[in-house]
């Protein structure tokens, strides 16, 4: 005779044991936080050496310093997450600045100047885009041909000479205080808080990450990736083109090699921060970080009375920290 299965429906069945949630190892928290945990040895170590430099008076000198690296660095970033890179970036910042500096010295109103160094830094990151998107152009080579470009521009249009700026309507961002606290720390704050919203509340974001993840797919899935490409370049240039408004405002005027040795610490800052070199991973927070650390370690540097030599040295150190933790982190990944 046969046997019937039992009804599924009437046998009591056995609970499922729950599973423990998974910890992530140490080490990969570490890396994912090395920005961070460099960050305090760095300040206490100047601390001791130094005590001047846990004073608030510093503290708002560290985040001034900071601003200008902070703009240009989130604007690298973002580029980062498409997969792609500007290295234009310092030099929108010194054309733009010296447009602003140079309006303000033939008397346009300061406000006006303003704006067009802002329009400025705009226009170069839609040129930048659209030779990306459209004429298929690598980024890499074309934001570093259209940088040494406005480099070279910028010392023809200052013709070597610094160009002082005094209208306080545009120098205000720079010089001024709000409760005994210096307005240019509060433009990082405001950016941070604004990235942060672009990137985790918006739709924009997710395209974002998802077109740097894998940009075939993200066209496959009816993304417009090469708006998204357009839009991307546009945006860093217009945080570029801040950075040079917010430099210019701070030093009261322009010249030739501003913003020079910004260049490879604005790369570096993203990518120690967590943000990956081959696009689609990155946090706001890590970036912040990375700014904060590598402003932290050139202030730190000059307390503490080391050579201007080693200051140098331990920027590339910095660096080439970066791109290891980068490769520590995509190694670490492909084996899970």
């Amino acid at each position: 005779m046969s046997q019937t299965a039992p009804d599924a429906a009437t046998t009591p069945s056995k609970a499922p044991t729950p599973t423990p949630p998974s910890r992530q190892p140490w080490g990969e928290v570490a890396l994912d936080n090395i920005v961070w945990i460099l960050l305090v040895v760095f300040a206490v170590g100047a601390s001791i050496l130094n005590p001047f430099f846990a004073t608030l008076a510093n503290v708002q000198n560290l985040l001034v310093q900071g601003t200008s690296l902070g703009f240009v660095a989130f604007a690298i970033a973002l580029t980062m997450l498409l997969g792609e890179i500007d290295l234009s970036v310092v030099g929108i910042l010194g054309i733009s600045g010296a447009v602003g500096a140079i309006l303000v010295e033939k008397g346009v109103p300061g406000l006006v100047a303003v704006v067009a160094v802002l329009v400025t830094g705009t226009l170069i990151g839609l040129i930048n885009g659209l030779c990306i998107a459209k004429l298929r152009m690598t980024s890499l080579i074309e934001t570093l041909a259209m940088g040494l470009t406005l480099g070279g521009a910028v010392l023809a249009l200052t013709e070597g000479r610094t160009i002082t700026v005094r209208d306080e309507s545009y120098t205000w961002v720079g010089q001024g205080y709000v409760f005994g606290w210096p307005i240019m720390p509060l433009a990082l704050l405001l950016l941070f808080v604004a990235i942060s919203v672009l990137l985790s509340r918006t739709t924009w974001g997710r395209k974002l990450y998802a077109t740097g993840g894998n940009k075939k797919a993200a066209y496959a899935a009816g993304i417009a990736t090469d708006r998204l490409i357009i839009g991307t370049f546009v945006l860093s240039g217009f945080l570029s083109g801040c950075a040079g408004w917010l430099a210019t405002a701070y030093l009261s005027g322009v010249n030739s090699t501003i913003g020079a040795q910004l260049l490879l610490y604005a790369v570096a800052a993203p990518v120690i921060g967590g943000v990956s070199l081959f696009g689609g991973r990155g946090r706001v927070v890590g970036m912040l970080g990375g700014v904060l650390l590598l402003t932290v370690v050139q202030v730190g540097l000059q307390l503490v009375n080391i050579s201007a030599y080693y200051v140098s040295m331990v920027g590339g150190a910095m660096i080439f920290l970066a791109v290891f933790v980068d490769a520590m982190r995509i190694r670490r990944r492909e084996r899970s």
